[in-house]
């Protein structure tokens, strides 16, 4: 389904955090030796419960011996057991990166996001799973009060607390900017979706 994995490793110790173990799992191990050639993967973060974001998890997880985290109220979800519950305002950390935990509610009651913040060395990174897209927020399936909860999530808690240069990775497709999403926040909520 074209889905988008991510690995943060930290320059200094070489730890590691994947976002969203979706598939291909021999492809994701490559990557987590590549990045740390003892292959020090210390969490699987999961953005949210759907079957195309976890179909490499069980197999990671088995490989590593990474630990493993998801949204609280999608935890229960997963083909794994859950070692940490996430919460909106959560820290996860590889090393000396701190991954900051925004709470999505909407396209999963659980969806996650992890912020990465770039200080001295570039612009903010968030990770968004299927909250947030290049041209709008992730599907609800047609249910109205799905939709009022993400795409205010996403205003609160992305936009008014993000700067134009952040760069938005979503779960499937092409990079975006914060900055280059902003002025249609209306015509998102306009249309519904």
């Amino acid at each position: 389904m074209d889905n988008v994995a991510y690995l943060v490793t930290c320059r200094r110790t070489r730890e590691q955090v994947l976002v969203d173990a979706a598939a291909e799992p021999a492809a994701l191990l490559d990557l987590v030796r590549a990045g740390s050639p003892d292959g020090r993967l210390g969490l699987v973060v999961t953005t949210h419960r759907h079957h195309d974001h976890v179909g490499a998890l069980a197999e990671v997880v088995a490989a590593t011996g990474a630990e493993t985290a998801a949204g609280e109220d999608d935890a229960d979800h997963l083909p794994v057991p859950t070692d940490r519950r996430l919460r909106h305002g959560d820290v996860v950390r590889a090393g000396d990166v701190r991954l900051e935990v925004v709470h999505l509610r909407g396209h999963t009651p659980g969806s996650v996001a992890l912020v990465l913040r770039g200080g001295d060395e570039g612009p903010d990174h968030v990770f968004t799973g299927d909250s947030l897209f290049p041209g709008g927020v992730g599907s609800t399936r047609g249910d109205a009060a799905a939709f009022t909860s993400l795409i205010g999530d996403v205003t609160d808690r992305l936009f008014a607390v993000l700067d134009d240069a952040t760069v938005v990775h979503p779960g499937h497709g092409a990079p975006t900017t914060i900055g280059a999403e902003r002025p249609h926040l209306g015509e998102w909520r306009a249309r519904g979706w």
